[in-house]
């Protein structure tokens, strides 16, 4: 069998058996929101919130400023309107409606996102405060906005959870996936969380979907903030599977903090390394107990003055 011959029967079975296991009506064979024009909109996003950080350098003047903001906000609500209305093919409410149906419903959902970004920068704002005052090592808040990948996951988090809020499928997913891709930090675009929020470091942190985070709260690398099992599968769709931490608590690295029961309690202090799976009272100080350290000449190296340290 020559090669195009064998590349055209696999090419013909792929499409054949591309559908198997969708969600019944095709949706893997309708057209679908871009990655790319996702991407291109949370860029633009950022852009229109922090203008001095990341517009156009060129920019001389506040008139060339609200121009170049309008611009950029008829783009986003433009692109938006387009790739909710693909979305919404993925919506029980608009997966069979026509065509115009769909359009009309994506403007109206792009112009309702709009009217939540004042709201969303006031928080981002809050955020950037959090993180220069819980970190001795920047130097000022610039720096945090430029380069901390905390405040780029929050930030998509943020824009992420209010079309969530909006009941638009797919997108906001989309959105949080590539801030994980770029930061390592996990947030579920459904995860509710307060003002002044600040993550240290961030890589490795997972937020679930169901997870409510009060205000000024603080956390360190690897913290998981999950579920205590998922064996029910689809059965726990809805319910309240992510933990509950109030304002003004600290979490340090590598904790882990599972089930929908589980609150923790204002101005709670959790050490790193721990594994929490039910209630902790308020302001109190969760510690593993640190191992004994064992120190004894290393026989190999004695001359040298070398030592071993066991735990």
């Amino acid at each position: 069998m020559d090669m195009e011959t064998r590349i055209s029967e696999l090419s013909e079975h792929l499409t054949a058996h591309a559908e198997e296991g969708q969600t019944p009506g095709g949706p893997a064979l309708r057209l679908q929101p871009d990655q790319e024009t996702i991407i291109r909109v949370l860029d633009l996003l950022r852009n229109i919130m922090f203008p001095a950080h990341f517009g156009q350098k060129t920019i001389i003047n506040d008139f060339a400023v609200k121009y170049e903001h309008g611009s950029q906000i008829a783009e986003v609500y433009t692109a938006l309107s387009d790739q909710i209305s693909l979305a919404l093919l993925h919506h029980p409410d608009y997966c069979e409606a026509e065509k115009a149906v769909r359009r009309e419903k994506g403007r109206e959902l792009a112009a309702a996102f709009l009217d939540r970004l004042p709201n969303i920068q006031a928080c981002l704002k809050t955020d950037v405060q959090a993180a220069f005052d819980g970190d001795p090592a920047a130097r000022d808040k610039d720096e945090i906005i430029f380069s901390y990948p905390g405040f780029r996951a929050i930030t998509v988090s943020r824009i992420a959870h209010e079309l969530f809020l909006l009941d638009v499928p797919i997108i906001p997913r989309m959105m949080t996936e590539h801030a994980h891709f770029a930061t390592g930090i996990d947030i579920h675009p459904g995860a509710t969380i307060g003002r002044y929020f600040f993550i240290d470091h961030g890589t490795g942190v997972v937020i679930g979907e169901t997870s409510v985070i009060g205000d000024r709260v603080k956390i360190y690398q690897g913290v998981t903030l999950g579920g205590l099992s998922t064996r029910a599968g689809q059965g726990l769709r809805g319910a309240k599977r992510h933990p509950t931490i109030g304002s003004d608590v600290t979490i340090y690295s590598n904790t882990s903090i599972l089930g929908g029961e589980t609150v923790i309690g204002e101005g709670c202090i959790i050490g790193g390394n721990c594994f929490i799976t039910r209630s902790i009272p308020a302001h109190m100080r969760v510690t593993v107990q640190s191992p004994e350290l064992r120190l004894q000449p290393d026989r190999r190296a004695a001359e040298g003055g070398c030592w071993v340290y066991e735990i």
